[in-house]
């Protein structure tokens, strides 16, 4: 949203002078300057693409078995949990609160990094990727990494990527032209504070008409990245009012670290908007917003929930980094119960 906004402020800057890259080459030295610590329990692997681009996965398997008792069916087990995280995040933002919760529930859990984030290879170009390459990296990981079918849980831009993977999960046409790795079948998925399926552009005009002075700094914290050095504005726009400053800052810094490359080419997503409608009863979505978030408004979360034809859920009191607030566990303790309840 934030660079849809800068983008009404500056000119076209796209037309220089182009240079070919050469493929990236895979370096197994540290990405970041300052990685993220893992947690007991959790383990960091590097999943190969069909590109040869090595993508971070940090795992955390369930403890105590993954299964649940049902008392028509017996134990049943449950899906592994794959997590999706939006622009200036990695695999760290879940493994901070969330892989260690859902695990200890008996959840198998699996981070991503996205191409260009964290400590995932980055491709050659300007941006790390599309929609469609993006879910097509996820798609890869789930078809040979994962015995059952997952449940896609996405941040943000994260929860966009889910929208377009769900839309083309039987969409052969796609699959065969593009010559993609097939969508595999997903147990279920959970949108969290995500980008509508209209895209950002909505968000973007009700901020600049009810909210000039939000829209601009959203636009300073994210399109600018003024988030990244300033520390009052980095809590503003992701975490709440009493999130301890020691924290922000220690995520201020691993949210500057991750991001090597933006994550999409801005105005060719929104080229490429909305995604496509799917049946209602195609797949059980769940869609769970924050009360405090200062980027995806309660419109936009509507907008979402509408979609999938399902009621969703706004947490309150936390911010846009659920998974990071100081009062995470809101958020997580609503998914859990959906989750259970999936599973009966």
């Amino acid at each position: 949203m934030a660079a849809s906004l800068l983008s009404l402020f500056r000119p076209n800057l796209t037309s220089r002078k182009m240079t070919v890259k050469p493929l990236a080459v895979l370096n197994k030295s540290r990405k970041t300057r300052i990685p993220y610590e893992l947690k007991r329990g959790q383990n960091r692997l590097f999943h190969q693409l069909p590109s040869g681009l090595n993508m971070e996965v940090i795992e955390q398997k369930g403890i105590g078995g993954n299964s649940n008792t049902n008392p028509d069916n017996g134990s049943i087990e449950n899906p592994p949990l794959v997590f999706i995280h939006g622009s200036y995040h990695a695999a760290w933002c879940w493994a901070e609160h969330w892989l260690p919760f859902f695990s200890n529930c008996g959840y198998d859990c699996y981070a991503l990094s996205l191409l260009g984030q964290g400590e995932s290879d980055g491709p050659a170009g300007s941006f790390a990727g599309s929609l469609e390459t993006h879910a097509g990296d996820i798609a890869d990981f789930i078809q040979k990494k994962l015995k059952l079918p997952p449940v896609l849980l996405g941040h943000s831009f994260g929860g966009l990527i889910i929208q377009y993977f769900i839309a083309n999960i039987r969409n052969k046409q796609l699959i065969e032209m593009k010559k993609l790795c097939p969508y595999p079948d997903l147990a279920g998925a959970v949108l969290v504070c995500c980008v509508p399926p209209s895209g950002n552009s909505g968000l973007v005009w009700r901020y600049l008409f009810s909210k000039p002075i939000a829209a601009l700094k959203v636009t300073r914290s994210l399109a600018a990245k003024a988030f990244q050095t300033d520390l009052s504005l980095c809590k503003e726009t992701f975490f709440t009012s009493t999130m301890e400053d020691h924290l922000v800052m220690r995520y201020q810094e691993l949210m500057r670290e991750s991001s090597r490359m933006p994550l999409f080419d801005l105005r060719k997503l929104n080229a490429s908007l909305p995604v496509p409608s799917v049946p209602k009863s195609s797949m059980e979505v769940l869609v769970v917003g924050a009360s405090d978030d200062f980027i995806v408004d309660a419109e936009g979360l509507d907008e979402t929930g509408r979609f999938y034809g399902v009621s969703p859920i706004c947490v309150e009191g936390v911010a846009h980094d659920m998974m990071l607030d100081c009062s995470w566990e809101k958020g997580a303790k609503v998914i859990l119960s959906w989750l259970n309840a999936l599973s009966r």
